[in-house]
């Protein structure tokens, strides 16, 4: 049976919430650290597990549970020694022929196990995707003279659809796999446990976040999402027999809508800011010079980058300092650095900022009734809220 289809967007938005109480309320050092969110960050570690001679005391234990992976693939027709592998990083994989002539630019495996008789050529991502690397250049070079070869894409999730150009060949393992059964190794060694808390608490924090995810929420929330996927036509999902199946097509599905909202909220944010500077630069400088004689208002922009993005800046005469239109993103990163944060703030509406001389610093940061939807849809030229609001924080400085 499929579920009645209601406000799928509406269900996601009231989701989120919900889901950050969970993520906030459970420690993790990757976390907190944001490590994890780029493959060399994640390669950097399970490189550290695969020495067997590393800090973390396991010997080659590591190296066992991920050869006994990789030889348990039906692709592998030739089983691999499971242990005694050299272990590198960042390795360029063309030949000495290809690196000569320059006409062939690197391709860098993550990490390359090597011993005398067998390699394997390990390329680490967040999917099971050879991301515009080569794959028969990697098994060439792991191939050497004669070696027991594998090319082994390590990654979150599998998705076979994006394994193409010879990825295919690939033997793809799971974080989920291989750190599951270093987790059971380590439960059955309570004498490595002793003598390594420190190491066995660092293997714990990255089970929890990259196989277990984060912690279930309290109950008041269980209850609350049961409330919401009853409400909005999902609840037929708890009736599936294959549990594990729904569970994932539901996720997606939250996912997709989840990738939408923050494409188009983008989109949103981009025409708020449009609509700033069209009316900064065609009525609010007029308004502002009107009223004062000392600093007015000389030039608009609207050109910064990255978090500060969402902002229209009014530059000034007689070195006053600058007067800043900001909204969302760039709103909230203001608001944290004032010296008089705004309370309680509404990130729906514009807010104007003053900076000290020379940029370095925020003096003063204001919030007005103009709201995104009325930049987007368009201010008229005898408003004079954001005029006010510039007044206003100019004053005295």
């Amino acid at each position: 049976m499929t579920p009645r289809r209601t406000d799928m967007s509406g269900f996601v938005t009231a989701l989120v919430p919900m889901l950050s109480r969970s993520l906030a309320e459970e420690f993790n050092v990757f976390r907190v650290m944001h490590h994890g969110t780029h493959e060399k960050q994640l390669s950097n570690v399970f490189a550290w597990l695969l020495a067997a001679d590393a800090t973390h005391g396991l010997g080659d234990a590591f190296q066992r549970i991920f050869l006994e992976r990789i030889n348990a693939d039906p692709l592998i027709d030739k089983q691999l020694p499971s242990t005694g592998y050299r272990v590198a990083q960042e390795v360029d994989t063309r030949r000495d022929e290809e690196a000569a002539g320059g006409q062939v630019g690197m391709d860098i495996a993550d990490i390359v196990l090597s011993r005398q008789d067998a390699a394997v050529v390990i390329e680490n991502y967040w999917t099971s995707d050879g991301h515009c690397h080569g794959y028969h250049r990697y098994l060439a070079h792991a191939v050497g003279r004669g070696r027991a070869a594998a090319v082994v894409l390590l990654c979150h999730r599998r998705e076979a659809h994006r394994q193409r150009c010879g990825w295919e060949e690939a033997v793809v393992v799971t974080y989920a796999e291989v750190l599951g059964d270093l987790h059971a190794h380590v439960d059955r060694d309570p004498a490595w446990r002793r003598r390594h808390p420190d190491q066995f608490f660092f293997i714990q924090q990255m089970i929890r976040q990259f196989v277990e995810g984060p912690a279930a929420v309290n109950l008041d929330d269980q209850i609350s999402f049961i409330k919401a996927m009853c409400e909005t036509g999902e609840s037929a999902r708890y009736g599936y027999q294959a549990q594990d199946l729904a569970a994932q097509e539901f996720a997606d599905l939250v996912a997709e809508h989840a990738r939408r909202q923050m494409e188009d909220s983008r989109k949103t944010l981009a025409k708020a800011k449009t609509g700033l500077q069209g009316f900064a630069r065609t009525t609010l400088t007029d308004q502002v010079n009107e009223k004062v004689e000392r600093g007015q208002v000389q030039k608009v922009e609207a050109n910064l980058k990255g978090i500060w993005q969402w902002c229209v800046v009014l530059h000034r005469a007689d070195a006053q300092p600058t007067i800043l239109l900001v909204f969302g993103p760039t709103a909230v990163v203001e608001n944290e650095s004032a010296p008089e944060p705004v309370s309680d703030p509404d990130y729906s509406r514009v807010f104007v900022t003053l900076k000290a001389a020379g940029q370095q610093g925020l003096k003063r940061i204001v919030q007005t009734d103009v709201s995104l939807e009325e930049a987007i849809n368009g201010l008229s030229q005898d408003d004079d809220r954001l005029r006010d609001a510039v007044l206003a924080v100019t004053s005295g400085g």
